[in-house]
C-alpha cells in the first residue's frame, strides 16, 4: 500500500511539474501564446500561416537569448521589443542606415568650437531644458542619419531662439539626394548639415511629414523654412572629453556601431556596456551625460526606433571607456550644427520687421505726396 501511495505521489508531482509556469514559459504561457500576445501588442500581421510559423521560430530563438542574457548580472537588460521577430541580419538591413564617407563631407566641417571650456557640468540633459522633441520612429527605412541631424538642429534652434520646433526628416530623405545621402538607403550627417546650409534652411515636420519611404522632393512643402544653421563643426576624433564639451553646449550627432551584437537590437534599460565594435552603421543624437549612483558614467542618446525601444526611446551608453573610440565608436564621428540668432529668427520677429518696413514705406509715400502738393 505504501508503495502505491509513493507511486501516486511521484506521478502527481510529475504532472504538476509539466503544467508549472517554469515548464510552459513565462507566466504559464507557451511560446506560441507569447508570440500571439506580442503580435497584438505590436500590431504585427503576417501574410500567411507559413510566414507566421517562420516568425514564431525567430521569436522563440530571440526570447530564449534575451532570457538567458537577463539571467546574468549585467548593467543593462534586454527585452522582447518590436524587433523580436526579426533576425539580426534583417534588423541591421531595415533599421540602421549610417554610411560614413570620410571624404569631402567630413572635411567641410569647421574647427571645433567647444574645446576651450573652463568648466563643464557634471551632468547634462537637454530634455530638461526643452531642447529635445519627442522620440520619433524611422520605421523600415535607413534614415537614421536624417533623424540624428534633425534632432541636433532642433536642439540648437531651441537654444538660439527659445522655440522648439519639430523639423522634417522627410525633406532630407526626399531632397538631399545629390551627394553622400541616399534617402532610405543610408546617409551621412555632415553631408546633411551641408545640405541644410546650402538649401537655406529646413522646413517643419508638420509641413513635410515623415512617410517612411523615399519619394520625389516636394518643392512646395520644402519652400517654407522653419529653421536655419550657419554650418557644422566636427568633434575631434576619438576624444570623449571633447565630445562631453560639445554635449555640454548642445545636442550632438554621432555615429555608432549598433549592428555587432544582439544587445542593441533588444536593449530595454540600464547602462549599455555590451560588446560592440567600431563599424559605424547607425546614427543617434547625444542629448546628455551623467553618472549612476554606483559611479558608472554614461552618455544619454536619443534614438529613432520609437518609444517602445530602450528607455522610452533613449539609451544610456557607458562613457569614458578604455577604448579611445568610445563604446561602439561613439567618439569616432561626432558633429553638430552651428547657429546664430542672426540666422534663426522667430516668426514673431520676422512679422515685426515686416510691419516696421510697411510703416516706413507708408511714411515715405506720404512724404512724397506732401512734397508734390506743395
Amino acid at each position: 500500500m505504501a508503495s502505491l501511495v509513493c507511486l501516486w505521489t511521484a506521478l502527481l508531482a510529475l504532472g504538476l511539474g509539466a503544467c508549472s509556469p517554469a515548464a510552459a514559459g513565462l507566466g504559464g504561457a507557451s511560446m506560441a501564446e507569447r508570440h500571439v500576445e506580442w503580435m497584438a501588442r505590436h500590431g504585427r500581421v503576417y501574410k500567411d500561416a507559413a510566414e507566421k510559423e517562420r516568425r514564431l521560430g525567430i521569436f522563440k530563438s530571440n526570447v530564449e537569448y534575451i532570457e538567458s542574457f537577463n539571467a546574468g548580472k549585467r548593467k543593462y537588460q534586454l527585452g522582447a521589443n518590436q524587433f523580436a521577430d526579426l533576425t539580426h541580419e534583417e534588423f541591421k538591413a531595415l533599421h540602421t542606415g549610417f554610411k560614413p564617407s570620410g571624404t569631402n563631407a567630413k572635411k567641410a566641417g569647421r574647427g571645433f568650437g567647444h574645446g576651450s571650456l573652463s568648466a563643464v557640468p557634471d551632468s547634462v540633459d537637454w530634455r530638461s531644458t526643452g531642447a529635445v522633441t519627442p522620440v520619433k520612429d524611422q520605421g523600415q527605412c535607413g534614415s537614421c542619419w536624417a533623424f540624428s541631424v534633425v534632432a541636433a538642429v532642433e536642439g540648437i534652434t531651441k537654444i538660439a531662439t527659445g522655440k522648439l520646433v519639430s523639423l522634417s526628416e522627410q525633406q532630407l530623405v526626399d531632397c538631399d539626394v545629390h551627394g553622400e545621402d541616399h534617402g532610405c538607403q543610408g546617409g551621412e550627417m555632415d553631408a546633411a548639415f551641408g545640405f541644410i546650409v546650402h538649401n537655406g534652411g529646413i522646413t517643419s515636420e508638420a509641413n513635410y511629414p515623415y512617410e517612411e519611404v523615399q519619394g520625389a522632393c516636394n518643392a512646395h512643402n520644402a519652400s517654407s523654412v522653419a529653421a536655419t544653421i550657419e554650418g557644422h563643426e566636427d568633434v575631434p576624433v576619438n576624444d570623449e572629453k571633447a565630445l562631453r564639451n560639445a554635449v555640454a553646449n548642445q545636442p550632438v550627432s554621432v555615429g555608432i556601431d549598433a549592428g555587432s551584437s544582439l544587445g542593441f537590437q533588444f536593449y530595454m534599460g540600464g547602462v549599455f556596456s555590451g560588446e560592440c565594435g567600431t563599424n559605424l552603421d547607425h546614427a543617434v543624437t547625444v542629448v546628455g551625460y551623467n553618472t549612476t549612483s554606483d559611479g558608472t558614467k554614461y552618455w544619454l542618446a536619443k534614438n529613432s526606433w520609437g518609444e517602445t525601444w530602450g528607455e522610452n526611446g533613449y539609451i544610456r551608453m557607458e562613457r569614458d571607456v578604455a577604448a579611445k573610440e568610445g563604446l561602439c565608436g561613439i567618439a569616432m564621428q561626432a558633429s553638430y550644427p552651428t547657429a546664430g540668432t542672426r540666422n534663426i529668427r522667430s516668426s514673431s520677429a520676422t512679422a515685426t520687421e515686416s510691419l516696421l518696413h510697411a510703416w516706413f514705406m507708408l511714411v515715405c509715400v506720404i512724404a512724397v505726396c506732401v512734397v508734390v502738393v506743395t
